[in-house]
């Protein structure tokens, strides 16, 4: 090996070593889906309604994925979805927000909410109704 070429190799690995003492272990093995279910899950926890919440965590997604697509809007809820199941754990509370990244209730359920909705499956019109 050349004088340079050494010179080169012993300046990449330096450069590599700097750059790995800049971001610590955990950021770097944090993936963009736990990135993004810290960012909701918290920001639901904390107050926020579902619609800040998730755009928050939606532009955390899309810019940290690389390539020509971005995530899709179904994808990334998935994505948070799977991370939260995966480790409830580092997630508390944030299972009774998941139902909202797929179009549910933004509003946590209360017993109140619960106990007056009709499982009834009759009408008042006279037409029949299926009942399952």
């Amino acid at each position: 090996m050349g004088p340079i070429r050494s010179s080169l190799v012993l300046s990449a690995a330096a450069l590599i070593g700097a750059l790995s003492t800049m971001t610590s272990p955990l950021q770097a093995a944090e993936s963009t889906e736990e990135k993004g279910a810290k960012i909701y899950c918290f920001m639901r926890s904390s107050g926020n309604d579902h619609e800040v919440s998730w755009n928050a965590a939606y532009a955390v997604i899309k810019r940290q994925r690389s390539g020509v697509f971005k995530t899709s809007p179904e994808h990334a809820s998935v994505m948070i979805t799977e991370a939260v199941v995966q480790d409830p754990g580092n997630f508390p509370d944030c299972g009774q927000f998941l139902g909202d990244l797929f179009g549910g209730n933004s509003q946590p359920a209360t017993a109140a909410a619960l106990a007056n909705t009709s499982t009834s499956t009759e009408s008042s019109d006279d037409t029949t109704r299926y009942s399952y």
